[in-house]
């Protein structure tokens, strides 16, 4: 099966969890190309029309699979090839891009919605599954806290809470992140940013770090929760996107009923005093989040829209 991947490339990359997803589609002997959206906007995406429709022809994919509303639009503005377009948060959760989404969801042949809240927000009435994006398992992420932090060149006697992105993204709340760890009074304890790692570096902050904290004000499904838990990494988190099915009956991991740093202060000290890994990676691959399990649902869907 031939697949063409459709996203912004505006960063000058794609996004590593959609290129680890087509590593996966490689391995079941898919012919995976990429396809980059540059420009913003509508009309910047529309610009990249031409081009899409010289690649789809020389190319002869069997399916388009669009990546967030926006480039989903654009993949259906050609009607030869059928769309997949998956929904992954942000193109939801923006009242402004979620009127573009809609349009897109009409248009695609099928929508997938990466979490149970984005798909009540959405409201999609055919044509949809509900498919979390997937993560990568490797032996770098058994790592030992020790070896991680020996690695990393981190204090192996701090105790390390390890932000859920940079500082200066302002949807990810750095500003309660940071009462929550003062409020600890401690000065041995560490609030590290999540910027301009490699992704082996962050497998090994994850490893090294005493609690994994995440405050956003709004999320999908986010992939770094999930690389956190197989990891073993402890977690801290407000109620956001699919975070509190992720973790559950998880010991180790805590979801604030609140976003009162208060609470999160306590539950910060929570995972700090569980002092192991998590059964993180056994949850993922419970709930069949190892991109090896996802892509095998996704060549199921693909099949099933060639079908009809």
């Amino acid at each position: 099966m031939k697949v063409l991947v459709v996203a912004s490339y505006n960063k000058g990359r794609f996004s590593p969890f959609i290129v680890e997803q087509a590593r996966a589609f490689e391995k079941q002997d898919c012919n995976v190309r990429f396809f980059g959206l540059q420009g913003k906007g509508v009309k910047g995406y529309i610009k990249n029309l031409p081009l899409l429709k010289k690649e789809i022809k020389a190319f002869q994919p069997d399916v388009v699979h669009a990546h967030y509303g926006l480039s989903g639009l654009m993949a259906n503005l050609q009607r030869r090839i059928p769309v997949v377009t998956t929904y992954h948060g942000s193109d939801i959760n923006d009242n402004k891009a979620l009127r573009f989404s809609k349009v897109a969801m009409r248009l695609s042949a099928w929508n997938i919605f990466v979490s149970q809240k984005t798909l009540a927000i959405a409201k999609p009435k055919s044509k949809y599954s509900l498919i979390p994006c997937g993560i990568d398992l490797s032996d770098l992420q058994l790592t030992s806290k020790e070896e991680a932090r020996r690695r990393m060149d981190l204090d192996l006697d701090k105790k390390f809470v390890l932000f859920a992105g940079a500082f200066d993204n302002v949807v990810k709340n750095a500003f309660l992140a940071k009462e929550s760890v003062d409020l600890l009074q401690d000065d041995q304890v560490e609030l590290l940013e999540l910027k301009g790692y490699s992704r082996d570096e962050v497998t090994l902050l994850m490893c090294a770090a005493d609690a994994f904290l995440m405050t956003s004000f709004t999320e999908g499904s986010p992939q770094v929760i999930k690389e956190a838990l197989a990891c073993g990494c402890p977690i801290v988190s407000v109620d956001v996107g699919d975070v509190k099915e992720r973790v559950v009956g998880i010991e180790g991991c805590y979801v604030s009923t609140t976003r009162e740093p208060q609470e999160l202060t306590a539950l910060l000290k929570k995972a700090f005093a569980f002092q192991d890994k998590t059964c993180g990676r056994e949850k993922i691959i419970a709930d069949g989040l190892d991109n090896v399990q996802i892509v095998e649902k996704l060549m199921s869907l693909y099949n099933r829209v060639l079908k009809s």
